[in-house]
């Protein structure tokens, strides 16, 4: 094969002109586009609330790599208005094939606009429990406590019950205890205010929920529900246990297992059976 030949007829100074422009589009036009995209960062910072900023910012940067890509096919020779019809037949093809994508678009748009949480939120939706990390055009991502990550398209945001767990920053850390029929109620219910109000990480105001909420097959329910910050929810309910696991065991006040009775006849003693499997007369 003859190089000499081969540049001669290909790389002609025309062509090469045209090589030289497009490497100079690139080398100028690619700094130019992440420069741009850290300025709107930069601009938008604490302007807008997390996922708006992440979507103008992302939006932003698709439109100057999009005037980036058509300044170098018109280096090399394409007619934009032969782009553009071509991109209208396309557009029209994708658009009947994307259907869902559009759907993801439009509800994405709803949840930035209605804005039920924001990034950094802890949410649970679908089964999945999560940190949200974004909220782009066609999907939400968020990273699960252990570490975890999951994507949920924005349709399904739209169509699902959202539960976010930090929107407000107090909780009730809720917990539900059965008591024996023998024990003293009043003297339960005091012990319990007791552990309330010794709890550090408890708030005074609120005042906790302690109802006594219905008598059940193996003893009586009660509902305890002590107040606290969103932060420090599981760190409140777990010292609560505790306290309460103490504090009962110290007066003496039994937690009673789940048991049947069983009666065979007149003369016969009861037979009790608890859910650990033993029998007892």
């Amino acid at each position: 094969m003859n190089f000499g030949n081969f540049f001669g007829d290909y790389i002609t100074p025309e062509r090469l002109n045209v090589i030289l422009r497009i490497a100079l589009t690139l080398a100028i036009g690619i700094p130019l586009v992440v420069l741009f995209k850290k300025l709107i960062k930069k601009l938008l910072h604490n302007k807008l609330s997390p996922q708006s900023e992440q979507l103008v910012t992302r939006f932003a940067y698709y439109i100057a790599v999009l005037i980036l890509v058509v300044n170098v096919l018109n280096e090399l020779g394409f007619k934009l208005s032969a782009l553009l019809g071509a991109a209208g037949v396309l557009g029209i093809a994708v658009g009947f094939a994307s259907q869902t994508s559009v759907s993801n678009i439009i509800s994405g748009i709803f949840l930035i606009s209605e804005k039920p949480f924001v990034v950094g939120d802890l949410i649970e939706v679908d089964g999945s429990l999560g940190v949200v990390d974004s909220i782009d055009l066609l999907s939400l991502k968020m990273k699960t406590s252990d570490n975890r990550y999951v994507r949920v398209p924005n349709e399904t945001m739209i169509k699902t019950q959202v539960i976010n767990l930090t929107r407000y920053p107090t909780r009730r850390a809720n917990i539900g205890l059965k008591i024996a029929y023998k024990e003293n109620l009043s003297l339960v219910l005091k012990l319990l205010a007791e552990v309330a109000e010794s709890e550090p990480l408890a708030l005074k105001d609120p005042a906790p929920l302690i109802v006594a909420d219905k008598f059940d097959d193996s003893g009586i329910d009660i509902l305890f529900g002590v107040w606290g910050h969103t932060k420090d929810l599981v760190k409140l309910k777990t010292s609560l246990m505790v306290r309460i696991q103490e504090s009962f065991s110290k007066n003496n006040v039994e937690i009673p297992f789940p048991h049947i009775s069983l009666y065979a006849g007149e003369d016969s003693k009861p037979i009790k059976i608890t859910n650990e499997g033993s029998a007892s007369k």
